[in-house]
């Protein structure tokens, strides 16, 4: 079961500070912060998201990821994600690499379709273990729930920053079509006494379209651009922290920022413990083609500036989303280019 309690993040640890933004004021559409929002989904593609309302949904999926890890393994194994490009299910620790040179990591997560929680009791992509499906009504449901009203109120204010017509972002994120979404819940274990500082999951960017993260212990690293080093994100109680993912950034022809991050052991006292954290992942219907949206100025303007990013990949959603995920699966790895072929935005020039 996760801890309730934790050492405290030390003092002497150098973290990025990210902009809170108060989600009751996005709702109210109150100017100065959806200012202050669209500042950090261009500069750093990070920020605190404080009163989301999420707490309780939130703790819900910790205790469901709990009781599913606390399953034997072989019964995990009956759902796990398989070599195909399928997130949807279980992965055990080491089933992916964490860089090109096949280094296994370190971490284990359950991850549930949104397709699946919401179309409840029947299955619509594939079955989970037990303890999921007993939480899948009650806790993940409205946790996917939650997360959806939470990520589209902040795609709104991104929709109309960016000249978009309205209700474009949301249109490509239907709710009546398949898609990548998914709520995941990983465990990392205390940090390697060997290798204290070893990464439990690889540099990337994120696959979709934003990011809803729950953590309370640190490990999350960004590599703030024109930085030579990787700097924490401390946690804050009550905080979520949210960020921009693949597919924006390309929708927006590179304007909103998919920025690199990693996970690595929690710093000081907090290396000692189990690390848990909850994120629900929003990303495009399946057959959305993941292309800049010139039907903005602002865009079209970006794009023809940037004319050395391809902004224009032609991949549809599903096809990005099952290319990354496949890739980095330790049983299709044939050298580093599996991992180069696991790669999104990460490696584009800014």
């Amino acid at each position: 079961m996760p801890a309730l309690t934790f050492p405290p993040f030390p003092v002497n640890i150098q973290t990025h500070p990210l902009l809170v933004i108060d989600y009751q004021l996005i709702k109210a559409k109150d100017k100065n912060e959806m200012d202050r929002l669209w500042e950090a989904g261009t500069k750093l593609g990070f920020w605190y998201l404080k009163n989301h309302g999420a707490d309780e949904e939130a703790n819900g999926m910790f205790e469901m990821g709990a009781e599913t890890m606390a399953l034997p393994l072989e019964e995990n194994m009956k759902f796990e994600q398989g070599d195909d490009g399928r997130s949807f299910g279980y992965k055990a620790t080491g089933a992916n690499a964490v860089d090109a040179s096949g280094l296994k990591d370190l971490v284990e997560f359950i991850n549930v379709s949104k397709d699946d929680a919401l179309a409840w009791p029947k299955i619509a992509r594939r079955e989970y273990p037990s303890t999921v499906n007993a939480r899948m009504e009650s806790t993940i449901a409205p946790f996917v729930r939650k997360s959806m009203d939470v990520t589209f109120a902040l795609l709104d204010v991104f929709n109309d920053k960016l000249g978009l017509p309205e209700g474009t972002l949301r249109k490509l994120h239907p709710l009546e079509e398949f898609s990548g979404s998914e709520t995941r819940v990983t465990k990392s274990p205390p940090a390697h006494r060997e290798d204290p500082n070893r990464q439990m999951l690889g540099s990337h960017t994120d696959f979709g379209t934003l990011s809803f993260l729950h953590n309370r212990l640190g490990g999350l690293q960004v590599l703030v651009p024109g930085a030579e080093s990787w700097q924490y994100i401390k946690p804050l109680p009550g905080h979520a922290i949210c960020n921009v993912g693949d597919a924006l950034a390309i929708f927006s022809g590179g304007i909103l920022r998919s920025n690199l991050h990693r996970v690595v052991p929690p710093p000081g006292e907090q290396s000692k413990l189990e690390r848990w954290s909850l994120v629900f992942f929003i990303r495009p219907g399946n057959s959305v083609i993941l292309n800049a949206r010139t039907e903005s100025k602002m865009i079209a303007d970006s794009v023809k500036k940037n004319a050395h990013r391809d902004f224009n990949t032609g991949s549809t959603a599903e096809a990005w989303f099952a290319r990354r995920v496949k890739y980095q699966r330790i049983n299709n790895r044939k050298g580093p280019e599996s991992w180069q072929a696991s790669r999104g935005t990460e490696d584009i020039e800014t």
